[in-house]
């Protein structure tokens, strides 16, 4: 890991060889500057859907559907907030590649804000990364490079960098301070805003999944700063180390493999992942994400990524507790991207045989909590 002082400076991934005061320069840094705050100016917010609960119950559900932003996923905002960052800071210069270790939505967003700006982009990703994603990435004029070993991903980018004086992004470190947590329009306060005219304006908890972390700092930050009483849970994967890492305050977790729910699980315990700022975390089996997406799909017509499954999975964990306990309120989760990118994955059967995963016993827990107020599931949880 580099040193924070190297990281803030630009750090041995950032060739640093413009000259600061050239006005050629700085007539680009301010064209790329407004050409991505625009960017932000014609998004309107995303949706806050609602998921069908008993009426009687006296919980509501909703999923911020993040799947509307221009790339289609809750990383847009990451990758504008990390463009910024990385444009004000200097790091991101004239014709120079930017870098970026992801598993897929992260570099789509970033390709996008790459070309916008117009500089190259390159995406190192794994090899097992869906079809659709690496299409999209190309679509928008990134270049994906492939990795056999998801923890290799690091290292890689870093010397892609070096070898071509471009600027390795970093989400993984940054993406916890990129994003203004006080306000701003970020999600959380987006959330808090949507909610104000429903029965209950603040939510009890919110259900976050984390790839960089990034999502639930911000998230957990916000609340803490506006002394809400909302309290934030994180839903981890199968094969994710955050879950251990949070409950044996160990900064050293490590995974031995790739999670196979793309977008979020980590094989380390990242930067920008801030466990003292979250109340709780699930570990959930990636059979049960399946199983929740799915339901998802039956229940509202829309389907959604491996991690929206993950997320709504504890977050129907939670209202099975609330119900459980008699109490009512309202609980909020992610939909953070579309379900057309994984039809090959989430959504086949031939992939799900593949992989080993039964969805049945999940989608049986599901079916008879939504339809009794019964959750059947210890047993079903490692």
């Amino acid at each position: 890991m580099h040193s924070a002082q190297q990281r803030e400076q630009g750090g041995p991934t950032t060739t640093l060889d413009v000259d600061r005061s050239d006005p050629a320069y700085r007539a680009w840094l301010k064209e790329a500057v407004r050409k991505v705050q625009a960017d932000a100016n014609r998004s309107a917010d995303t949706h806050l859907l609602r998921f069908p609960l008993p009426e009687h119950w006296g919980i509501d559900l909703y999923l911020k559907d993040e799947s509307t932003h221009p790339t289609g996923s809750l990383k847009h905002r990451l990758a504008r907030s990390l463009f910024l960052y990385g444009l004000c800071n200097g790091w991101i210069r004239p014709s120079r590649p930017v870098i970026e270790a992801s598993s897929g939505s992260t570099a789509v967003s970033e390709a996008y804000f790459a070309k916008l700006i117009g500089v190259p982009f390159i995406a190192v990703m794994p090899r097992t990364t869906s079809a659709e994603k690496c299409r999209l990435i190309e679509f928008h004029g990134g270049r994906c490079h492939f990795v056999d070993d998801p923890r290799t991903m690091y290292a890689e980018s870093a010397a892609l960098a070096k070898e071509s004086g471009g600027h390795y992004m970093d989400q993984f470190t940054y993406a916890e301070r990129a994003t203004d947590w006080r306000g701003n329009n970020n999600i959380a306060e987006s959330i808090h805003h949507q909610l104000r005219l429903e029965r209950y304006p603040e939510p009890a908890w919110i259900v976050a999944t984390a790839g960089t972390g990034g999502t639930s700092a911000t998230i957990a930050r916000y609340v803490h700063y506006m002394q809400h009483d909302t309290r934030i849970c994180v839903a981890d994967p199968e094969f994710s180390c955050f879950f251990d890492g949070w409950t044996h305050h160990d900064p050293g977790a490590t995974s031995d493999c790739g999670s196979r729910i793309e977008g979020i699980g980590r094989p380390r315990m990242e930067p920008s992942f801030v466990p003292g700022a979250i109340d709780r975390m699930m570990k959930v089996p990636d059979a049960a994400s399946v199983a929740a997406v799915r339901a998802l799909d039956r229940a509202i017509g829309r389907k959604a990524g491996g991690s929206t499954g993950t997320g709504l999975w504890s977050a129907l964990s939670i209202v099975a507790e609330m119900v459980a306990r008699g109490r009512k309120g309202s609980v909020v989760t992610l939909l953070c991207d579309p379900g057309d990118r994984y039809l090959d994955k989430y959504y086949s059967d031939a992939w799900l045989a593949e992989q080993g995963l039964d969805i049945g016993p999940y989608t049986t827990v599901l079916d008879t909590f939504l339809t009794t107020g019964d959750w059947p599931a210890p047993a079903l949880t490692p």
